[in-house]
């Protein structure tokens, strides 16, 4: 069995919400924030990585 990689969003704010993206099949609303120090934040629930705009060439 194969995992996939966890899904990597480039955004245009430092504050984000992650559900999942599945709807019921997703998981509860969380509301994420990047730090300006990195530029991006991971999902706890789904380690969806959430890049910001500004960083995302630095971001792999």
């Amino acid at each position: 069995m194969t995992i996939q990689p966890p899904e990597t969003k480039i955004v245009d704010s430092y504050r984000v919400a992650c559900d999942g993206g599945e709807g019921a099949l997703g998981h509860p609303r969380v509301w994420l924030q990047i730090p300006n120090e990195h530029g991006w934040v991971e999902c706890p629930y789904c380690d969806c990585k959430y890049v910001h705009k500004d960083h995302a060439d630095k971001a792999a």
